[in-house]
């Protein structure tokens, strides 16, 4: 029996928000290692969302989609109902919105709390954890110079997200915030993965917001931001929320940055990938280049994580945008 040898052999966890970037990679290698995988998707009716998570390996055998909606309260109940480990990855990015409470707070903080509310009442789950970013971790009004090394004592402070108008920043922050404290009353066993903008390749057919930060350079931009950002593979990212999952003594927040680089390294190494692209040659302002910072590695390598260098992560991403043909 294949399966019996694999890790998951015949544990059930779940997924939200599984039509993501991060949460169709998180199916494909939960499949993979033999779990059985309830997903939940907005709409099970839309092809988009669902197609690229039926044609995984072991999906016929062991993947079962639901529908259900982070602001209704208990629509995750029967989602969670029976599985050891939940995996939250549901909360929406968008950096522009018209209505940040609507568009991000409420899906980001109110879903949070619904989907962890319908795991304290259900007695099979053992660990949840969920998906948060370094939105949740950098934006506190600390200087972030070259000898700055970030690490997961970092929390993001609501009053300067909204002082910065950083939405979703502060939808990612208030959402942490109310997990810790919701898991901390409930005695739950909870862990945050926190990773920086992911790249690599792409299992859904729609763009995004990561990838098309990249695609926005390779597709003609004039000039790139003066913006230094960390960057990590989405393949790690997927995998240090499995291992976060199995490995007993995994606990806390984990920052998940593989480099820092300003989007001129970024640049220059999609140059040197590709030296027949068109990329843009200056720098959206003539301010000297935004600094880069340090972010420790030292908890996420505790997961057995070997990060993939940026360099293969911006091949993976192009070679993916062109394959589904974006460019």
């Amino acid at each position: 029996m294949e399966s019996e040898a694999m890790g998951g052999a015949a544990k059930t966890v779940c997924v939200t928000g599984a039509s993501g970037y991060i949460a169709s990679w998180l199916v494909k290698l939960l499949l993979a290692k033999g779990y059985t995988v309830k997903a939940s998707v907005r709409d099970p009716n839309d092809p988009k969302k669902t197609e690229h998570l039926l044609a995984l390996d072991g999906a016929k055998e062991r993947l079962h989609l639901f529908k259900a909606n982070l602001l209704e309260e208990g629509s995750f109940d029967s989602l969670v109902d029976g599985c050891e480990g939940v995996f939250h990855t549901a909360s929406p990015v968008y950096m522009t919105v018209k209505d940040p409470q609507a568009e991000l707070i409420d899906p980001a903080l109110k879903g949070t709390l619904n989907v962890l509310g319908s795991c304290a009442k259900a007695p099979s789950v053992k660990r949840v954890v969920v998906t948060s970013s370094v939105a949740a971790v950098l934006y506190n009004g600390k200087p972030r110079t070259p000898d700055v090394v970030v690490d997961e004592t970092w929390f993001s402070d609501p009053a300067f997200c909204k002082e910065m108008k950083v939405w979703y920043q502060l939808s990612k922050t208030l959402a942490e915030e109310a997990a810790w404290k919701f898991a901390n009353e409930k005695g739950m066993d909870m862990i945050t993965i926190n990773p920086s903008v992911v790249l690599g390749p792409l299992l859904q057919p729609t763009l995004n917001f990561s990838a098309e930060l990249i695609l926005n350079l390779i597709n003609g931009a004039q000039s790139f931001p003066n913006v230094t950002f960390g960057w990590v593979n989405v393949k790690d990212v997927a995998n240090a929320h499995i291992q976060a999952f199995e490995i007993p003594s995994a606990n806390g927040r984990y920052v998940f940055v593989e480099r820092v680089a300003h989007y001129s390294q970024v640049v220059k190494a999609l140059g040197e990938l590709y030296p027949t692209l068109h990329l843009p040659k200056n720098c959206a302002d003539d301010k000297p280049y935004m600094p880069t910072y340090q972010v420790s590695q030292k908890k996420a390598k505790s997961l057995d994580i070997n990060f993939i260098p940026m360099e293969l992560s911006l091949k993976e991403t192009v070679d993916s945008l062109k394959e589904k043909g974006f460019f």
